[in-house]
């Protein structure tokens, strides 16, 4: 065990390094070819800003991962020979699935890429993952439903890994709050994954938030008019949510006794905040007669904007909410039956987002001006 507290903070730091490295040499880059995020009515960002920071993410914790393996395999084979041949098959499929995602989202922020596409890509990414022996057999109780059909596994599996990535990828509406909201998630996948002695996990999950931390620093704290401002763009959004949407899954397949803490919650728990937010946001287009795909201003993050709050105060209320929510249905679970933590969820979330609606409207009355569309 504390071999793999060990190699856990070492991959964490050398992805941090990795990151922290090549972050500025992409916005060397980015300024030289003039590659800029476009400013248009729906963006919050003002001046030149390069969506490329995700470029360092998945080369990092691929070379991580690798260096770690190979280095335990060179000299201490016996700590991770049998994790390898029981996770690392699985790993490669995944790994298949995370590039497929960062090529797709690379050429999107380079040159565009249609949605309907990206959702293609999406669903092949899925089908390794599938491959992998990455499926949800277990519902843990969630609507009364346990062991799961082999063809129910691979469907359910399929629309939560594209659900979950897609959601990741449109929560990332201001700075911080991807990347935030993503940290907290991979800080606890990888404190449940080492509990659960799932190691090799728990490597993927330190390894992704050292490659978070770096681009939070300059994606939040870095200055346009320096050139040390970048966002993640498509390209880190879509590789960091297929990520978690294995980690979540993955947990999913843990034995009720393994854990003191039902896996069901464990798996969703980090990601309620961007999940109700992508269903809450699809259902408002939809009865507005708008294209659900098609991008707009009614996420979370623009209704605390609405109220008048500044990005900085945004992100870190969004993300201490989604930390608060995951240590709650944490606590809860050992005594509350998970359909109806999450019934109380929905609840807590719905009850928020009209407590904010009827604030901004508010706001509108006096101010005279539609804050929120």
């Amino acid at each position: 065990m504390t071999t793999w507290i060990i190699l856990d903070i070492a991959s964490f730091l050398m992805v941090a390094f990795l990151t922290g490295v090549i972050i500025p040499q992409i916005l060397l880059i980015a300024f030289r070819k003039q590659l800029f995020d476009e400013v248009d009515p729906r963006k919050v960002h003002q001046g030149a800003v390069p969506r490329l920071g995700g470029i360092a993410f998945f080369p990092a914790i691929l070379f991580s991962l690798f260096l770690v393996f190979g280095f335990c395999l060179q000299f201490d084979a016996v700590v991770i020979n049998g994790l390898m041949k029981s996770s690392v098959a699985s790993m490669c499929f995944i790994c298949s699935g995370v590039l497929i995602l960062y090529l797709v989202g690379m050429a999107d922020d380079l040159v565009g890429f249609k949605y309907r596409a990206k959702f293609v890509a999406q669903l092949v990414a899925a089908a390794l993952v599938i491959a992998g022996g990455v499926t949800i057999d277990n519902l843990h109780g969630f609507l009364w439903i346990h062991a799961l059909p082999m063809a129910l596994s691979m469907i359910l599996t399929a629309l939560l890994t594209v659900f979950i990535t897609n959601a990741i990828n449109l929560i990332d509406g201001i700075d911080g709050l991807a990347s935030g909201l993503s940290s907290i998630a991979c800080a606890f996948y990888g404190f449940v994954f080492f509990c659960a002695g799932l190691y090799i996990y728990s490597l993927l999950a330190f390894a992704t938030m050292g490659a978070l931390l770096p681009f939070f620093y300059y994606n939040v704290f870095g200055n346009v008019k320096k050139h040390t401002k970048i966002f993640m763009g498509d390209t880190g959004a879509l590789t960091i949510g297929l990520i978690l949407s294995v980690m979540s899954i993955r947990l999913c397949r843990i034995g009720d006794d393994v854990l003191d803490m039902n896996p069901g919650v464990a798996a969703f728990a980090p990601l309620l905040i961007p999940c109700f937010d992508v269903v809450r946001v699809y259902l408002r287009r939809i009865a507005h007669h708008r294209n659900p795909f098609l991008p707009d201003k009614s996420h979370i993050h623009h209704k605390f904007l609405a109220l008048g709050m500044s990005q900085r105060l945004t992100m870190p209320t969004i993300v201490t909410v989604s930390f608060v929510l995951t240590a709650l249905n944490y606590w809860l679970s050992r005594y509350v039956n998970i359909t109806l933590l999450f019934a109380m969820d929905l609840l807590l979330w719905t009850a928020g987002n009209m407590i904010l609606t009827r604030f901004i409207r508010r706001r509108e009355q006096r101010t005279g001006q539609e804050l929120y569309v």
